[in-house]
């Protein structure tokens, strides 16, 4: 089914990008569809490539399993609840809310991870400003349950919304709340009900769990009930506040927004679109699935990959870790290697590419986590130019390994040969970057000898990291690339094609 919608999804989206080129909007947003899909994805956007987030939050504290910790130590049998057990006892004595404390953020700097994204080679970043479990990372005067008042009692949002644009980047806010209407399968019962702030909302708001007997988690999309119009209300007014308070430039909304009011979702949208209108700012927003109107926004693939080229953008969101989002301290990180490929692959295909870290509950990021991203941002520092600012070439590229599409689809790509080549392109220049090193030449069988090219007849070729043009032949088989006896760097080496 979910297979079904993805590329019912791809379709409408084509369909809706190909009947007209959208212009620059030069009056208000209408809380409506047809005039939301008008919306134009920023230059900025489709420049900035990669992005960094970061899964940060009480999660962190128990470091097991998945940021999913919180959902999964309620449930009877699971790995989480017979861990939760064993270390720290009963839930009746100590339940999610009492990790807050130990969430203490006492080594959190703000500047620090803003200047490490932007070493990394990140255009935009920013933290996931609320998760599932109702904990807002912001000073919120929505809810008692935000890292302000609780744990760190700091602004996280506002730190890091300051430091990153102190480096140029764009600022972005992730929201995962709407997982909060039957997310959980008991009640927190550590919590006291007599307290003043406690009440029916607190129950399905914050840290305090509903019970199952109200919900069907199985629903996924469709939770019995559907939320009431309190909740979607109360989900859209904490992202005003976000909104008002830290202009994000862009929203990430996780999957699963769709159970919101869909009026309450296009009244949110144009406010958003219209506050940046009156900013004088270019933002824009990201989906899932079919939880916005196609066009309204950016559609987004989890942990997934597109086979082939788009004439749309798209973004997809993936982990650094193979199994988790937060941090755990059993971590299976993916190399810096598969990273870049994993970039290089969804640029070609009219991309963006926004990776996930999950920083310890102290406020630092794993010295693993940190030496892959700057490896990254090595990469990238000699090869950005086939990155940055580019736009897709006529095929994305070439070679023997087959992607899989579709969300969750990451784990079943495998890594790519020296074979397989990515197209990009900027004004006059093509560049052609191959995903290992091939040895004394290369052939790239895209560009056989008489091939019309926009950029006209090659003039020379040059390889990016190496001080000397490359001798080259063409013929009907394609341009041979005769190449230096060392490569100019670890992995993923591009060509840079010069038109005359």
């Amino acid at each position: 089914m979910k297979r079904i919608i993805f590329i019912a999804l791809l379709c409408t989206t084509m369909l809706l990008y190909g009947q007209e080129k959208k212009t620059e909007q030069t009056e208000p947003y209408t809380n409506d569809w047809e005039s939301l899909q008008k919306h134009k994805t920023p230059e900025w956007f489709l420049n900035a490539k990669f992005g960094i987030y970061c899964h940060w939050g009480i999660y962190s504290v128990p470091a097991f399993g998945s940021e999913w910790y919180p959902h999964d130590m309620y449930k009877s049998g699971s790995k989480e609840n017979k861990y939760h057990l064993e270390k720290y006892g009963s839930l009746l004595k100590f339940g999610y809310k009492d990790f807050i404390p130990q969430f203490t953020g006492e080594k959190f700097d703000a500047d620090a991870w803003a200047s490490l994204f932007a070493r990394a080679g990140a255009r935009f970043a920013g933290p996931v400003t609320e998760h599932a479990d109702g904990f807002a990372m912001w000073d919120s005067k929505l809810t008692k349950w935000n890292a302000a008042k609780m744990g760190p009692k700091r602004d996280i949002v506002g730190e890091l919304a300051k430091a990153i644009r102190k480096q140029n980047l764009k600022f972005i806010a992730t929201f995962h709340h709407q997982w909060l209407w039957g997310w959980y399968p008991t009640w927190d019962k550590t919590t006291d009900a007599s307290d003043p702030d406690f009440n029916g909302l607190d129950g399905i708001y914050g840290p305090v769990v509903p019970s199952a007997d109200a919900f069907d988690t199985h629903g996924y999309n469709h939770p019995d009930p559907m939320p009431t119009i309190e909740f979607s209300r109360y989900w859209v007014n904490k992202i005003k506040e976000v909104i008002d308070n830290y202009q994000p430039d862009l929203i990430w909304f996780d999957d699963r927004s769709e159970i919101i009011d869909e009026q309450c979702r296009k009244d949110l949208l144009a406010y958003y679109y219209n506050k940046a209108f009156a900013w004088k700012r270019d933002v824009t927003i990201t989906y899932k699935s079919e939880n916005f109107a196609a066009g309204s926004g950016v559609v987004d693939l989890e942990r997934g990959r597109m086979a082939g080229l788009t004439t749309f953008p798209w973004l997809n969101d993936d982990s650094m870790d193979w199994n988790s989002w937060g941090y755990v301290t059993d971590t299976d990180y993916k190399t810096a290697e598969r990273l870049v490929h994993e970039l290089v692959d969804i640029v070609s295909k009219n991309g963006c590419l926004l990776l996930n870290i999950g920083p310890r509950p102290d406020g630092t990021i794993p010295e693993e986590v940190q030496e892959r991203i700057l490896e990254i941002g090595d990469w990238l520092k000699l090869n950005g130019e086939a990155i940055y600012e580019t736009r897709p070439f006529d095929v994305f590229g070439e070679g023997p390994t087959v992607v899989q599409e579709g969300f969750y689809t990451e784990s079943k790509s495998t890594e790519f040969k020296a074979e397989d080549i990515r197209f990009t392109k900027k004004g006059d220049k093509l560049y052609a970057i191959f995903l290992g090193w091939p040895g004394k030449e290369i052939t790239v069988k895209s560009f056989p000898k008489g091939k019309k090219l926009w950029l006209g007849n090659i003039s020379k070729i040059t390889l990016l990291g190496y001080p000397k043009p490359l001798k080259w032949t063409q013929n009907e088989n394609g341009l041979t690339v005769q190449l230096p006896e060392t490569a100019p760097c670890k992995y993923a080496f591009t060509l840079k094609i010069w038109g005359k």
